[in-house]
């Protein structure tokens, strides 16, 4: 091997040494830094002080969403907050986390102009919570609607008879274990399962209806799960317009005489240490991944060794 190329390899091994020794050291300041600020982590805006317009973002699944019900009630009783953008990005989730956050939405919609900005999907639970506001906008590809709920199951009786295991089930009633993986549905299980899809389904269609301000049998013939485009769920009336935060900004203005100059400020839903160690973790991963592992060790891969 050449001179060159022993010099080489050692500056790369020295490299990944130090490497490591970074992200310990980080890890430790990090430490630290969560020790002395841990207590005073918040849930809710940074103070402000003054009039602004509020942020609120709601991504991934939608499922209890106790810090979000509680930033939208603090929000509400705030003088300094004239109106709320609501940035959506989310594929759905529960039906009683979408129902509870659609209700404090509502309860800010009656005081206050709302918004909603859609990114990338706001489906199912994602939609819902987009109905009290009083302008609605979308990406043209955006993709919105799956207006339906959902219950699924799986039946692997067949594979357990298969191998010789037979569970034994003991139920309250014949109702208790439907859906149940170990064997079929029975008649009355399904209608009754179904009838309590029905249900959902049916407050579902209200609640777009409501917001929509549409009739419910209009809502019903686009309430069977499909999923449009933010172009066909305006030519639909499910959506407003296209359009993100500047044109969300510019219908406040114009509409509900909220200036344009007011700051825009983000609820934040995680305290400070909180969004500090998330920040840092993924600066951490990135360093770690594209920097250390992404560079240096597929290279030394095919380097050949002294």
């Amino acid at each position: 091997m050449s001179l060159d190329a022993d010099l080489l390899t050692d500056r790369r091994r020295l490299k990944r040494r130090l490497s490591l020794w970074r992200l310990l050291a980080i890890v430790a300041v990090l430490g630290v830094i969560g020790l002395a600020a841990g207590g005073g982590a918040r849930i809710g805006m940074e103070a402000s002080g003054r009039a602004h317009v509020a942020r609120l973002a709601i991504s991934g699944t939608i499922g209890e969403a106790r810090r979000e019900l509680q930033v939208l009630e603090r929000a509400r009783r705030d003088d300094n907050v004239r109106a709320l953008i609501l940035a959506i990005d989310s594929p759905g989730g529960t039906m009683a986390g979408g129902e509870a956050l659609h209700a404090a939405i509502a309860r800010f919609a009656e005081t206050k102009p709302v918004v909603a900005t859609m990114g990338g999907v706001a489906a199912s639970a994602g939609y819902m919570i987009a109905m009290p506001a009083q302008r609605v906008l979308a990406r043209e590809s955006t993709l919105t609607g799956s207006i339906g709920v959902l219950l699924q199951s799986m039946n692997v009786s067949d594979l357990l008879e298969r191998f010789g295991i037979r569970p034994e089930v003991i139920a309250s009633g014949p109702f208790k274990d439907q859906p149940s993986p170990f064997r079929p549905l029975t008649a009355e299980g399904r209608a009754s399962l179904e009838r309590l899809i029905a249900d959902l389904h049916s407050q579902f269609v209200h609640i777009v209806a409501a917001g929509r301000h549409m009739e419910e049998a209009q809502v019903r013939e686009l309430a069977d799960g499909r999923v449009f485009s933010g172009r066909e769920a305006v030519g639909l009336g499910l959506v407003d317009a296209i359009g993100g935060e500047r044109e969300a900004r510019a219908w406040l203005a114009a509409e509900r005489g909220v200036p344009e100059s007011l700051p825009l400020r983000t609820i934040e839903t995680r305290g400070r240490a909180e969004r500090f160690f998330a920040d840092a973790s993924g600066w951490m991963m990135k360093t770690l991944f594209s920097e250390w592992l992404g560079v240096d060790v597929p290279r030394a891969l095919w380097q050949p060794f002294p």
